[in-house]
C-alpha cells in the first residue's frame, strides 16, 4: 500500500476484522439444529444459549468501547479478538446446557467492544465524508462473513461433527490479531507510512477522552433516540443470526442440504445492502446535509425490512417466502453504516463509548428476542412471534425522526 493511502490498509484491517467477528459469531446458527440434537436441548433452552452470548455482549459494550477511546483500538481490539478466539475453540468442547451458556457468555464478554473499537479507530483515520462508507465496508465484510459460514459449517459438521467448526473457526483470530499488533497505530500521526497530505486529508486528531459524563449523555434526547433506533432494529437483526436455520427447516422444510443456500442467502444480500446504505449516506449528506443524510437511510432500511418480512409471511411458495425474508435482513442492514457513522459523528472523542451503548441497547433487544421468541414458538408457533418481531421495525423508523446527527453529544474534555 502506496504512502498516502494508508488508511486504506487500515479499513482492510477492519474488514478481515468484521468477516472474522461473523465467522465464529454465526457459525453457532448452522451448528444450531445438531448442537441441540447432540445436547439434548429444547427450543426454549436454546433460546437462554443465545441470550447469554448477547446479554454478556451487551453489558461489557460500553466498558470496552471506553477502553478503546482511552487506550487506543489497537491494544484493545488485539486483546478481544484473542479472547473470542479461545472461546470459540471452547465452544467445541462443552458437555452440556450449563457449560454451553457459561462459555458463550464470556464468549460475549470477551467480544464485546469489536465494533465500538472499529469505530473509533473510524474516526481517528477517516474524515466525515468516508466515515459511513467505511462504516458501510466493515458491516459488508461481516455480511459476507456470516454468508460464507454456512457453506463452510455444513460439510465440516458433515465429515467431522459440529465441535470441528469451533475449532478450525478460532484459528483466523489469532493471526489477524497478530497482524493488527503488528501493523496498525492508533493515530495516522504514530504510523511512519502516513504523508503529510494524508494527515491533512484525515483532519486533527482529537485527544483521548479521559472521562465519560454519564449525566450529560442521559440527559440528552438525541442519545435516547439512537439508542432506540439501534434497540428494535435488533429484534430483526439478531433473528436472522441466530433464528434463520431452525425456522426455514421447520416452516419452509428445508432439507440440511438445502439450507446453506437459504441461510447464506440473506447475508449476501445484506453486505451489498450495507456498501450501498453506508455510500449514499455520505452522498446525500454531501448533497441534503448530515441530518437528512443519515436520517432517509436510516429510516428507509427498518420501515422496508418490517414490510418485508411481513409480506414473507403472507407468501406461501417457499423459495419466494425464502427470497423475501432475505431481502428484509438486507433492508434492515441498508441502516446499519448510518447507525454506526451517527455514533462517530456525534460521539466523536468519545465515538467507542457512544457507540458502546448504542450497541448495548441492541443487544438488550436481542436477548428479549431470543428469550422471548424461544419461548413464544413453543405455544403460538413460528410466525406470529415474527410478525412481533416485524413490527418493531417500525418503531426503530420512528426513531429515527429524533436523532440529530449535527449536534455532539458530549462536552470538549475541558469543559466536562
Amino acid at each position: 500500500m502506496r504512502a498516502g493511502n494508508v488508511r486504506r490498509e487500515v479499513l482492510v484491517g477492519l474488514f478481515l476484522l468484521s468477516i472474522v467477528t461473523y465467522l465464529d459469531r454465526v457459525c453457532i446458527n448452522s451448528a444450531g439444529p445438531e448442537m441441540q440434537q447432540d445436547l439434548g436441548l429444547s427450543t426454549t433452552q436454546w433460546g437462554y444459549v443465545v441470550s447469554a452470548f448477547l446479554l454478556a455482549y451487551g453489558v461489557f459494550e460500553v466498558p470496552g468501547g471506553w477502553l478503546g477511546d482511552r487506550f487506543g483500538p489497537r491494544l484493545i481490539l488485539t486483546r478481544i479478538v484473542v479472547w473470542w478466539s479461545a472461546f470459540t475453540a471452547l465452544t467445541g468442547m462443552v458437555r452440556s446446557y450449563v457449560a454451553l451458556l457459561i462459555v458463550r457468555a464470556l464468549f460475549g464478554a470477551g467480544e464485546a467492544g469489536a465494533y465500538p473499537n472499529a469505530s473509533c479507530a473510524i474516526s481517528r483515520w477517516f474524515p466525515p465524508r468516508e466515515r459511513a462508507r467505511a462504516q458501510g465496508i466493515v458491516w459488508m465484510a461481516s455480511r459476507l462473513g456470516g454468508a460464507l459460514t454456512p457453506f463452510l459449517v455444513y460439510p465440516l459438521v458433515e465429515w467431522w461433527g459440529w465441535r470441528s467448526i469451533f475449532y478450525a473457526f478460532s484459528l483466523p483470530g489469532i493471526v489477524w490479531a497478530v497482524w493488527w499488533w503488528k501493523s496498525f497505530r492508533d493515530y495516522p500521526q504514530e504510523h511512519p507510512r502516513v504523508s503529510a497530505a494524508e494527515r491533512a486529508a484525515i483532519g486533527p486528531p482529537a485527544a483521548p477522552r479521559r472521562s465519560l459524563p454519564l449525566g450529560a449523555l442521559l440527559k440528552s434526547g438525541n442519545f435516547w433516540a439512537i439508542l432506540g433506533a439501534y434497540h428494535f432494529f435488533a429484534y430483526a437483526s439478531n433473528w436472522y443470526l441466530f433464528w434463520t436455520a431452525s425456522y426455514l427447516a421447520s416452516t419452509k422444510g428445508w432439507e440440511k442440504s438445502e439450507l446453506a443456500a437459504y441461510t447464506g442467502l440473506p447475508f449476501l444480500l445484506a453486505a451489498f445492502a450495507d456498501w450501498a446504505g453506508g455510500s449514499l449516506s455520505d452522498r446525500l449528506a454531501g448533497r441534503v446535509g448530515l441530518k437528512w443524510g443519515r436520517r432517509i437511510v436510516g429510516m428507509a432500511g427498518v420501515g422496508t425490512a418490517g414490510a418485508l418480512i411481513l409480506l414473507s409471511l403472507a407468501i406461501d411458495d417457499r423459495v419466494a417466502a425464502s427470497l423475501v425474508l432475505a431481502l428484509g435482513f438486507a433492508a434492515s442492514d441498508f441502516m446499519l453504516p448510518a447507525s454506526w457513522a451517527v455514533c462517530v459523528d456525534v460521539g466523536r472523542e468519545a465515538s467507542g463509548a457512544v457507540s458502546g451503548a448504542m450497541n448495548t441497547a441492541g443487544q438488550i433487544g436481542g436477548v428479549v428476542m431470543s428469550i422471548g421468541y424461544g419461548s413464544l414458538v413453543a405455544t403460538y408457533g413460528w410466525n406470529l412471534p415474527l410478525a412481533i418481531i416485524a413490527s418493531l421495525s417500525f418503531v426503530s423508523a420512528l426513531c429515527w425522526l429524533k436523532i440529530d446527527p449535527t449536534k455532539p453529544l458530549l462536552p470538549a474534555e475541558s469543559e466536562s
